[in-house]
């Protein structure tokens, strides 16, 4: 996209009432005259192209900064990839970043104004004329700006007004580690003559080349008496309300502890592509939170502005209509008239409470447009506090005009941490592929699962049910090899299904809301769900659902791969760790049975970590732990879950994961296949909302259970280990594999198993309807035992 832009001159108000006036080529396409309340400046040059006080579409955004790239380009030739690039505070930050990419250079910092108590501050340089003077340099290594004297160093801002707080900056720089060329680089240049001359005589006087680029530039006419007559206005009117207020709402967000989040703290060359890769899968988690055509406006908060465009990029790039803007820290005036650039704001205190002044948001909408765009505000973590969602807060204050606010925070960049999780990357963090989702595979929403899985739909990998069993039983091939043929049931079955599903809805929700509630009181309150595909992923699915309920937060959720006696899949784990902190992973499964997989799951969790991976925690969470087997349960009942009484579709139309050599190489997920064949018949959405529209009803006694649970004793006693060895020595089996405990996995061996028997210990329960059913079809004697410690079990039939 073009950077120039035909731009209403915005001269009408501030010309005509104050006789203030901005001439020169080009400069009127970049910049709008406004107004604000600072008795140092009472002008604004409110940029076009750069997204801070005018939502602004991305593409607009970077076509500027990549032409003021190719300027710096044009005056440094080859050198420019050696250069070192600084960002100005607070507006030229995410600008300064995209002119740094664009040139290929070396490294990037931007000044700042936040102080980390865990960075050291290299420097500092004033800006007189700013509503925060003081600029900070806090690079991770202070060998960042040491480079060879004949390294140019590029300063960028998004205007050069008299060129003396660049001179002083490059006067800073110079006497920290000396450069012999610099050069200023700013969208205009509205220095005078007299301006002109100054800075060549500080160059001279310091003994550099200070070579100034701009995209445009010309003067500002003010009168004498500007800063009197706008101070002398009445306050404006911010924080407009709306008679229907919006909604707020949370979204997780992964970010890789080894890739720094912009220019804070220094941003090498070598970080971009990791860089770019993160914002593709933070990106990617956003799929399906906006609805079709809803307008976004994407804002960033104060320094923080390359990431939010970024962002704002790829959702433009999903078919989004965003636009992109950040915060500020200076008080603009703002009145509601035509021509007028800022005619909407907002005012709030500072979220990260570091001082009693106010910061600002302008416009959101496009001036005069009298839409309410949806807004995607992006933070991170210093500015997610207490008074960010207080009343009169940022949050407040967005919903309360009527926005609807969804809220991502990234972890910040802290020098020491980065400094740590660079020096631990290594091959095993490299990316292993993107997700899959919705609609390419599986049925769930987009935002609400991401399988970590190679698509292997194309493959014919199902057997005849029979001789897939008899190779397992043989040896001559592992059941995670191969896929069993899926038993589809009739008509009857169904109607039993949506029966048991109604009747039991309400069950379901109040053990999906016991075991969240635990999660977010005893494990994290933003817990990064990582299901075990694919019986844990409706439950993860359900479980993201109860906390979006009940905190208005869309946790991270992948699906992820366990094969008995193979363990879990690294490469997904690889991923996940690279992308979160280690200590809010999650595993989550349906229920426990003998608990085989809760067992499979801690050994690869301890070979995971022995082998240089992050070291997760192996409890698992599941709705119904009949087996005594984790400390994180809805119930030890063995009861009916019903996405257990049907195959693929009831679990987003996904089959069981594959995993063999001949399909799956070193660093690919294990595999798994779509069946959109079967759409017409995939239950898998109903099921959730069946579940979830029972949430309301449950809520009070759901946390209820979960304050009893946590004072109870939940220590696991592993008791369903010991029944199923009994039964296997009782019915003389030769592996203890060959016995399935609970409702859940007796359904399993009739669905997808060679079943030999089926044992049950009440004749007529309502719960085993579908168990008896089934087992009719398939011709399986049905014995009632009264002494089962499961309410059933299924038996598979051995040397078949």
């Amino acid at each position: 996209m073009e950077w120039r832009v035909t731009a209403d001159t915005g001269r009408s108000w501030v010309t005509e009432a104050f006789g203030a006036t901005v001439t020169g080529d080009d400069v009127d396409a970049l910049v709008l005259l406004g107004l604000r309340r600072n008795p140092k400046r009472a002008h604004l040059l409110v940029s076009t192209v750069l997204g801070k006080h005018l939502p602004t579409p991305p593409a607009r955004v970077r076509a500027a900064a990549d032409a003021l790239g190719d300027a710096v380009v044009s005056v440094l030739g080859e050198g420019a990839r050696a250069a070192t690039v600084l960002g100005f505070a607070e507006t030229a930050t995410g600008l300064g970043h995209c002119v740094a990419e664009r040139m290929g250079a070396a490294r990037y910092l931007h000044s700042t104004r936040r102080a980390v108590a865990s960075a050291t501050v290299h420097g500092s340089f004033e800006e007189g004329h700013s509503h925060a003077t003081t600029h900070l340099l806090q690079p991770t290594d202070g060998e960042l700006l040491a480079t060879d004297p004949s390294v140019p160093v590029v300063l960028v801002d998004d205007e050069i007004s008299t060129g003396r707080t660049a001179v002083e900056a490059v006067e800073a720089l110079h006497g920290l580690d000396p450069h012999d060329r610099y050069v200023v680089a700013s969208l205009v240049d509205m220095r005078s003559g007299n301006h002109h001359a100054e800075c060549a005589a500080a160059a001279a006087r310091i003994g550099v080349v200070i070579d100034f680029v701009a995209l445009a530039s010309g003067t500002v006419s003010l009168p004498d008496d500007l800063t009197d007559r706008v101070c002398a206005l009445a306050p404006a009117d911010l924080n407009p309300t709306a008679d229907v207020p919006g909604t707020v709402e949370f979204v997780s967000a992964p970010w890789p502890a080894a890739v720094p989040d912009g220019g804070r703290h220094g941003f090498l060359a070598a970080d971009t592509a990791g860089f770019h890769r993160a914002v593709d899968d933070l990106t990617d988690g956003l799929r399906g939170v906006f609805a079709d055509g809803e307008p976004v406006t994407v804002v960033g908060h104060e320094e923080l502005m390359y990431l939010p465009l970024c962002i704002a990029e790829r959702l433009v790039h999903q078919g989004v209509q965003a636009s992109f803007q950040t915060t500020s820290r200076s008080p603009a005036h703002v009145v509601d008239e035509n021509g007028y650039p800022l005619r909407r704001g907002f005012s709030f205190p500072s979220p990260e409470g570091v001082d009693d002044a106010r910061r600002f948001l302008y416009n959101v909408a496009a001036p005069g447009s009298g839409t309410t765009p949806a807004v995607l505000l992006v933070l991170d973590d210093p500015a997610d506090t207490d008074a960010l969602r207080a009343d009169g807060g940022l949050l407040d204050v967005l919903s309360a005009a009527g926005h609807r606010v969804v809220v991502v925070t990234i972890p910040s960049s802290d020098p020491a941490r980065l400094t740590v999780a660079r020096a631990r990357q290594g091959s095993r963090l490299a990316p292993a592929g993107d997700p899959l989702r919705s609609p390419d595979f599986g049925s769930y929403a987009p935002d609400e699962v991401a399988w970590l899985l190679k698509d292997l739909s194309e493959f014919s990998l199902e057997g005849d049910v029979v001789e897939r069993e008899r190779r397992i039983q043989a040896g001559l091939s592992h059941y995670a090899e191969s896929l069993p043929i899926e038993f589809q049931p009739g008509a009857e079955y169904l109607e039993l299904f949506d029966a048991s599903l109604a009747e039991s809805a309400r069950r379901l929700a109040l053990a999906v809301g016991t075991v969240t509630e635990l999660i977010l009181t005893e494990r994290s309150s933003n817990p990064t769900l990582v299901s075990l595909a694919r019986a844990g992923t409706p439950i993860g699915v359900l479980i993201g659902r109860w906390i979006r309920f009940t905190r208005s937060i869309a946790p991270a959720h992948y699906g992820v791969s366990i094969v008995r006696g193979r363990g879990i899949d690294a490469v997904a784990l690889d991923y996940i760790a690279a992308r979160h902190d280690p200590d809010s992973v999650v595993f989550v499964d349906g229920w426990t049975g003998k608990g085989a997989i809760a067992r499979e799951l801690s050994a690869a969790l301890d070979e995971y970590a022995a082998t240089g991976g992050a070291r997760l925690n192996d409890e698992l969470a599941v709705l119904a732990d009949p087996g005594s087997c984790t400390r994180l349960f809805g119930t030890r009942d063995d009861f009916l879950i019903a996405s257990a009484c049907l195959n693929s579709t009831v679990s987003g139309l996904v089959s069981r994961t594959v995993l063999n050599d001949e399909l799956i190489g070193p660093g690919d997920f294990h595999g798994a296949k779509f069946y959109r064949d079967l759409a017409p018949f995939d239950a898998s959405n109903r099921f959730l909302d069946a579940v979830t529209a029972a949430f309301a009803s449950v809520a009070d006694d759901a946390v209820a259970e979960a304050v009893r649970l946590r004072t109870a004793d939940r220590t696991p006693h592993w008791d369903g280990w010991a029944s199923v060895e009994a039964m296997q020595n009782r019915y003389e089996l030769s592996s203890i594999n060959f016995v399935k405990p609970g409702i859940g996995e007796t359904t399993r061996v009739l669905l997808r198993r060679v079943p030999w028997r089926i044992l049950v210990r009440e004749p007529d329960l309502p719960e085993h309807e579908h168990i008896r059913m089934l087992a009719a079809e398939r011709g399986v004697p049905v014995d009632v035992v009264p002494d089962l410690a499961y309410s059933c079990v299924g038996l598979i039939k051995e040397n078949v």
